[in-house]
Formats: C-alpha cells, structure tokens, sequence
C-alpha cells in the first residue's frame, strides 16, 4: 500500500496534478512582473496597445519601422531629444500638442528599466577560516 501511494504521488507531481509548493504569502519571494508578461501588443505594430497607440503610428511610422522605436530605451527627456534631433536633421514635422501623447506613450512603454541585475549584497556575513 505504501508502495502505491508512493507511485500514485509521484505519478500526480510528474503530470501536474498536484503541486508541492507553500500557501500563498508563506515562504514566498517578491517577484516582478514584467510589462511583456501583462500588456497586449499590436499585430500590425508590435508596439504596446494603449490610447495614445494611435499618435504614435501617426508621428512615428510615415518615417520609420515600430523596430526602431522597441530597440531603444530613453527617459521622456530623452524621447523628446531625439524627436528635436529627427526634426533638425531629418525633417521631422512639429508634432504640436500630440507630442505631449507620444512622449507619454513612449515612457509609459519604452523607458529604461531597472532590472535587477545582482542579488542584493549580504550583510552579517560569518567568515570562517580555511584549513591549508
């Protein structure tokens, strides 16, 4: 009997049915989630869906590829100085009052993460000698 329910457990953990794992908010650990693992993204764009979406296919898309714009992480101060850049050296129209929606957009979705790239430091550390 032992045996069977032994099998019968581990048969359960293998397909799934059962889960080893603690109750929620025991012994758990902080994660973040992502904006990729929540929002959904336009077919046609690749871009985050969103209201200010539209202006940004507007401004942005006569020019170049959404790519552009998905490869390139700046704060809305950065944003606004490529725009100004676009517009000195590429003819890039005054964007008027929507500049204030694609500049928006563009922190809302493409600003610079801060990702955690390394475990906190540890603190209180006991160091022991190693034997030679």
């Amino acid at each position: 009997m032992k045996y069977f329910l032994s099998a019968l457990l581990a048969i359960c953990l293998l397909t799934g049915f059962v889960s080893i794992r603690p109750a929620a908010g025991i012994g758990t650990v902080n994660q973040t989630v992502s904006l990729s693992d929540t929002l959904k993204k336009d077919p046609e764009t690749g871009l985050y869906e969103d209201k200010n979406l539209y202006m940004v296919k507007a401004q942005c898309t006569n020019c170049h590829s959404t790519k552009l714009i998905q490869q390139h992480r700046f704060t809305r101060d950065g944003w606004k100085q490529k725009i100004r850049w676009m517009q000195a050296n590429h003819n890039l129209w005054n964007l008027g009052e929507t500049e204030v929606q694609v500049l928006d957009y563009l922190e809302k979705y493409y600003a610079p993460s801060s990702t955690i790239a390394r475990r906190a430091p540890l603190k209180d550390i006991k160091w022991y000698k190693l034997n030679p």
